[in-house]
């Protein structure tokens, strides 16, 4: 699967990648998907890159001393360009663009999607914001909190963890603890962690990256489950974004659509009240829905609406996602 898919991440979209374990890689193949599906991206960074970064890009401008004209014809030639401030000498490194540039970069003809590596890690695979980061700007639609499966089971020390105490504090748990599912899933699902400065209307995807064996495979999934019972978390994906199928999996949340509005004409009696078991078969159906993963569980009614509606009522187990009932007037 493309890590643009599992990330659905929509044209013109602002995407901001936090965290460790792999952001700038999984910015620039992003940004490759992105290119190759026929849309033009910008990426750049609100913190900053290293000149072996800054080499992945097909084109690089620096924003001030090129025009947004300059970019626009960029663009037009080679479809993703990278823009950051200027390079310092010595290091090789280059500052972030300013958050208030971002507007300007959005309003390039086609408008881009514009990919921003919007904090730093220390090439570690799993980290805990400082007080001043991560540099999200209010566009962000989607913010990508990024962490490497090679951390699990690491102890949770410096030589891994960039901040390690920042995350020991977040997750509960002491230095030189083993990192669990448990306190990646803490960190990631965070105010002050994963989810530290996320604008109010964007969507959160994490990216678990870098699973290879069956073991992080294992743990990466108990991971999402996690993850997943934070209302903030849309979807969370899996993979290894330097492999030719960089997605393996997307988790979400899962609703089902039970379809109850059907005439029965040909059995001359409805079919989905008829006896089931304990219950009836709708009846069955919902309870057995309940005590299942899913989510949510909606049930279309239609001729028979007040029976079908009293058996939803009499079949629903307490302590588990309500049922809702939805009347679809054109049954027939």
């Amino acid at each position: 699967m493309r890590l643009m898919t599992a990330l659905r991440i929509q044209p013109g979209e602002v995407v901001a990648l936090v965290g460790g374990g792999g952001k700038t890689t999984s910015m620039f193949r992003l940004a490759s998907e992105i290119r190759a599906a026929g849309w033009p991206v910008v990426t750049t960074t609100t913190t900053q890159i290293f000149a072996a970064q800054i080499a992945l890009g097909p084109k690089h401008l620096v924003a001030g001393r090129n025009s947004l004209e300059d970019i626009a014809a960029a663009l037009e030639e080679t479809g993703h360009v990278l823009v950051t401030g200027s390079v310092e000498r010595g290091s090789g490194k280059a500052p972030g663009v300013p958050v208030a540039w971002i507007p300007n970069l959005q309003s390039l003809p086609g408008r881009p999607t514009i990919l921003i590596e919007a904090d730093g890690s220390r090439m570690r695979p799993f980290k805990a914001p400082a007080a001043h980061e991560p540099v999200i700007p209010p566009e962000a639609a989607l913010v990508v909190p990024v962490v490497g499966a090679d951390v699990f089971e690491a102890a949770l020390e410096a030589e891994r963890v960039h901040r390690p105490e920042v995350v020991a504090a977040l997750a509960g748990v002491p230095l030189g603890a083993a990192v669990t599912p448990e306190v990646v899933a803490a960190v990631l699902a965070h105010p002050q962690g994963g989810l530290k400065s996320v604008p109010p209307a964007a969507r959160v995807i994490p990216f678990i990256n870098k699973v290879e064996t069956r073991a992080q495979q294992t743990m990466a999934a108990e991971t999402a489950r996690l993850l997943l019972e934070h209302d903030r978390i849309l979807a969370v994906a899996q993979g290894a974004a330097q492999r030719e199928s960089p997605a393996a999996l997307t988790w979400g949340r899962v609703a089902a659509v039970v379809l109850a509005a059907g005439q029965s004409t040909r059995m001359g009696t409805p079919k989905q009240l008829l006896p089931w078991r304990e219950l009836d078969i709708l009846g069955t159906v919902v309870r057995t829905l309940q005590t299942s993963p899913v989510e949510t569980v909606v049930v279309v009614t239609g001729r028979d609406r007040a029976a079908v509606e009293a058996s939803v009522a009499s079949a629903q187990l307490p302590g588990r996602p309500a049922v809702t009932c939805v009347y679809n007037r054109s049954f027939a």
